[in-house]
């Protein structure tokens, strides 16, 4: 049985009023409260816009309204006066780094034991964010989050001479932590000697200070951290003078809040049976449907001193299987044609060889251009990169995009494999999964959801920023009937966000021409930003898609890798929650656990550890929003996530907001600015 503790301690004031000095303008670090709370009318002479007054909490300057405020009567409110507090108390606390976080929770950093390295000191995170009811219903509650590790250089900017201004984001002064640009104040900018930076993406990479990231189970040690700054700091005296913690400390939900997602939902449907597990189901029970509309040829794109590597390793495997020694014990692997359920030809015509690492592109996009492509065959590319994705200091690293889209243009899907992978024991794993995806590319079915057929349009819409592209900002929306089965996507950059909205409307439109009808339409929602610049056109239109009559549902689905709600089952030595437990958090707000543990005593390893992710929903038919609706729907992001094609590993994420990430980390680097039909039905990315 399961025994589900969450982060969060709910508490009580130590007192029922609080007197504050107000003020009618606002500045910065002033928190807002309407003016209904203040005065019994509006007040004369005010313009109406002006709705808040505004106090920074402390004594009363020229100009303030002094008034005395119930806090169980301005719960909003509240909730900035305890934070304050809160933020106050860990400032007192020597060497504790204090701030408000971009969102104005406190942020609370303390040094590892063991954290003094040689080139910079690491700290623990953590974030107390002060909330009113949700789990704990119609009670206030402080939500303790612990965000893992960041690193702090021991050199202060001053003494870095290697190293551009705009690298700098995060800075560290006096135990308060900064944006370099936004705001660290002008005064400290003439006291480098005593900024230092947090390490990022950019410090990390010109310092080669990467450290080498495992695949662990991070529940234990989220809960080991959380429970040493309750037992630290908040459970003692001093914290319970400003508010009055629950005794019995973090928050176990009862166990009739429990819930779990519907029996089967994790059965895949197969050509000739079902099972929960993708690679045995696939061979067990053939693909659901083999793609035989075409002929199949595939071809390799690989360095002419490869050849016979290619020939021996890759090309033998596909056609015979891979047979070998992993970890001291006999493995095989089946070769391609029992994944796909299909014969398949090699073309020897378009096979393309290049002879230079540094002009990978250039050769071998003219062949491309002299080839002759019959139209009954459908080809399928297989590039032997012998350069790493994530190699970006290599002059051709960008061949992978110009390969793929000049091949799109061309009617071809792809696959690359890393070269120096391929003669490695551990490639055994990998093939099943590159297996799965040719089939998806090619046009074929690996698996459907094992559900009954309904009449709704699923699309997954996302929104995102990628880390090294031109544009910031690339949005899609892909398109689902509700057994997975994949209908295509639409994908745009960063100043088309009105016309990614209306190509969600655009779908529905089609959607409903083929089908007649439209049970209702259901929106995954996921996105990576938060400038509401460039969010709103998208919101705004989701709010008027569809007809009257047809329900449109909207579910924003967020990862909670920080600064958010966690589940642990106190009951489990990994402390992870059975998969399929969902939890309410507030309205219409609830924590879903997306795993493998399918029993309370699954064995699982440690890549199997996956955070919740969060759901919150709205409808443009509110009524239709009952706990029954709302359990189907997370049934329904649960299921997707098992329709993931690239692997067949369970992911926490469903395909409707994996897709548009994946799809955005590389759309940038293509020189069109819309993709071709052709790319926009094929699942070229995977």
């Amino acid at each position: 049985m399961q025994q589900i503790q969450l982060n969060i301690i709910p508490f009580l004031p130590v007192q029922d009023t609080v007197s504050c000095a107000f003020y009618s303008e606002k500045h910065k670090g002033m928190a807002p409260i309407h003016w209904s709370k203040l005065f019994a009318e509006f007040p004369e002479g005010r313009e109406k816009a002006m709705q808040y007054y505004y106090t920074d909490f402390l004594p009363a300057r020229e100009s303030a309204i002094e008034k005395e405020i119930v806090l169980a009567e301005a719960v909003s409110f509240a909730c900035h006066y305890f934070t304050y507090l809160i933020h106050q108390y860990f400032k007192s606390i020597q060497g504790a780094v204090v701030f408000p976080n971009f969102v104005g929770d406190v942020e609370v950093w303390f040094k590892k034991a063991d954290g003094n390295k040689a080139k910079y000191q690491e700290y623990n995170r953590f974030t107390l964010n002060v909330q009113f009811s949700g789990a704990a219903y119609k009670q206030f509650n402080l939500l303790v989050s612990y965000n893992g590790v960041s690193k702090v250089l021991h050199q202060p900017i001053f003494e870095i001479t290697d190293l551009e201004r705009k690298v700098y984001t995060r800075v560290l002064h006096n135990n308060v932590v900064y944006h370099y640009e936004n705001n660290l104040p002008d005064k400290y900018r003439e006291e480098l000697e005593n900024v230092y930076p947090v390490l990022n993406y950019e410090i990390t990479k010109q310092y080669d200070l990467w450290t080498e990231l495992k695949k662990t189970n991070r529940y234990p040690e989220y809960l080991k951290q959380q429970n040493w700054l309750y037992e630290t700091y908040l459970k003692i005296p001093e914290f319970n003078q400003l508010i009055q913690l629950d005794p019995n400390g973090f928050f176990i939900v009862a166990e009739e809040k429990v819930n779990i997602v519907g029996k089967g939902n994790n059965i895949l449907q197969f050509r000739n049976g079902t099972h929960i597990n993708p690679g045995l189901g696939i061979l067990t029970h053939k693909p659901y449907k083999a793609y035989t509309e075409k002929a199949l040829k595939l071809y390799f794109i690989y360095n002419k001193e490869d050849g016979d590597f290619v020939k021996g390793h890759m090309y033998k495997f596909m056609m015979e299987g891979w047979h070998g020694t992993v970890n001291r014990q006999e493995k095989h692997s089946d070769p391609l044609k029992n994944y796909i359920n299909q014969p398949f030809d090699f073309d020897a015509a378009k096979q393309t060889a290049f002879e230079n690492n540094e002009t990978i592109y250039e050769e071998v996009s003219q062949k491309f251009d002299s080839f002759h492509l019959d139209p009954n065959v459908t080809y399928v590319a297989l590039y032997i990169s012998p350069i790493k994705k994530d190699d970006k200091s290599h002059p051709q690293h960008n061949a992978y995009y110009k390969i793929k889209e000049h091949l799109l243009d061309k009617g071809i899907t792809s696959q690359v494999i890393y070269k120096e992978h391929i003669d490695k024991p551990e490639f055994y794993y990998f093939l099943p999964n590159i297996y799965v995806a040719l089939l998806a590319k090619m046009g074929g079915v690996p698996w459907l959801l094992a559900r009954k057929y309904r009449k709704e349009l699923v699309i997954g819409v996302g929104a995102f920023k990628p880390r090294d592209a031109a544009e910031r900002f690339v949005g899609s929306a892909f398109c689902f009937q509700n057994d997975g089965r994949f209908e295509g996507f639409k994908c745009f950059r960063s100043n088309e966000t009105g016309i990614l909205a209306g190509s969600i409307k655009d779908a529905v439109e089609n959607y409903i021409e083929q089908h007649q009808y439209a049970e209702r339409i259901v929106i995954h929602f996921y996105k990576e930003i938060s400038d509401p610049e460039e969010l709103q056109p998208i919101l705004d239109k989701l709010e008027s898609i569809g007809h009257s009559d047809i329900p449109v549902i909207i579910i924003t689905i967020n990862k909670t890798e920080s600064r958010e709600f966690l589940g642990f089952d106190l009951n489990s030595p990994g402390k992870m929650p059975v998969s399929g437990t969902y939890i309410s958090i507030g309205w219409n707000k609830f924590l879903l656990f997306n795993n493998i543990r399918y029993k309370e005593d699954s064995n699982l390893y440690p890549k199997d550890y996956h955070f919740p992710i969060k759901l919150s929903f709205k409808s443009t038919h509110p009524d239709l929003l009952t706990m029954g609706v709302i359990g189907q729907l997370i049934d329904q992001v649960y299921q997707f996530s098992r329709m993931y094609w690239k692997s067949i590993s369970q992911q926490n994420m469903p395909v409707t907001t994996i897709y548009p990430e994946m799809v955005a980390e590389i759309f940038p680097h293509f020189h069109t600015d819309k993709l071709p039909e052709f790319g926009e039905k094929n699942l070229w990315f995977l």
